[in-house]
């Protein structure tokens, strides 16, 4: 392996790896209220919302605006800047991060989410594409109806110098905020928490407003 290639697979597995381095109510009839207007930020995922992990709590840092780095797999280069994100880590081999995005427009916001999910669909043969020393299989494990929707993915990526990573990676979107979710650790699709993480992301749609 060159240098130069090797310098550009350590750049993938930079955004792989890195995640991993580190009372009932009484019911009454009354008139129909207008429903409030949406307003202030929207809502990042708590530590307890992420799928649990066997041997350590997990742990998040603020909120930051701006894109994270590194970007989230496959999706980096479609997020503007205004992006905000929010980065969480175990003590193990286990990390995750919430990116999310607040459009002008809820159309816009429509047209982000299928781009984001149009390069989802798309990231193994991606990856491989571009980087020679890194196979990447995925699976995509389907649609969440929360919101306006929100659909799961999962990649495995194994590099030539024996690192395999699996990442679970979610779009989702509520009027004119979408989010994405990335999940990852050493492993294979064997140690994906599916379960687990599609209801992490349901959180996370929920949350945004």
């Amino acid at each position: 392996m060159t240098v130069r290639a090797r310098v550009r697979a350590r750049a993938l597995l930079a955004a792989v790896t890195a995640l991993a381095a580190g009372a009932a109510v009484a019911v009454t009839t009354v008139p129909a209220a207008a429903a409030a207007p949406r307003s202030g930020p929207p809502a990042f995922l708590d530590p307890a919302d992420l799928p649990p992990h066997a041997s350590s709590d997990w742990y998040a840092g603020p909120v930051t605006a701006g894109q994270p780095d590194p970007l989230p797999l496959c999706v980096g280069e479609a997020l503007p800047s205004l992006t905000s994100h929010r980065r969480y880590w175990t003590e193990m081999d286990a990390g995750a991060l919430q990116v999310t995005v607040v459009e002008r427009s809820t159309p816009r916001a429509r047209e982000l989410a299928a781009l984001l999910r149009a390069d989802l669909a798309d990231c193994a043969r991606r990856i491989t594409e571009q980087h020679p020393d890194v196979t990447a299989t995925q699976k995509d494990y389907g649609p969440l109806d929360v919101e306006e929707g929100a659909h799961v993915y999962g990649v495995h990526t194994v590099a030539e110098w024996g690192a395999s990573d699996i990442n679970l990676l979610s779009v989702g979107r509520d009027d004119r905020a979408v989010t994405v979710v990335q999940w990852g650790q050493m492993g294979t699709f064997e140690h994906a928490q599916v379960a687990d993480f599609r209801q992490t992301t349901v959180t996370a749609v929920d949350k945004l407003y």
